[in-house]
């Protein structure tokens, strides 16, 4: 089992270009209502436009915070460079590059456009 963690947006071309630009990813399927992002052939992320309602009806709220409670987070192999384009990209950073003491390995936290808490970790 993978987790494929979708994120309801305002935007879904503008996030995508903000997450392929972060994530080193690729377009796996792209569009103004839904794309997926891939990374080495893997889906790691899906954006969906938050008012979109397809099938399934809307994925959230526009009057709610996005995200409460919630941290999507990146293992990233290339934690240096990963950290390069949060920076190249403008990202909010919330707690910048730390050791986290009881995983033993470096993270920093930071808000995407849409206000998403996301964290990037090296490997342990």
């Amino acid at each position: 089992m993978r987790a494929q963690p979708l994120l309801a947006v305002d935007d879904v071309e503008r996030a995508g270009e903000w997450y392929r630009k972060v994530l080193g990813a690729h377009s796996g399927h792209g569009g103004r209502d839904y794309e997926q992002l891939l990374v080495d052939g893997h889906m790691v992320l899906q954006l969906h436009r938050l008012e979109e309602g397809h099938h399934h009806g809307p994925v959230g709220d526009p009057a709610l915070p996005r995200g409460n409670g919630v941290a999507i987070w990146f293992e990233a192999a290339e934690f240096d460079a990963t950290v390069a384009r949060l920076r190249e990209a403008g990202a909010d950073v919330i707690t910048d590059v730390h050791v986290n003491p009881n995983a033993g390995h470096r993270e920093i936290w930071i808000r995407d456009l849409d206000g998403y808490l996301v964290v990037f970790a090296e490997p342990a």
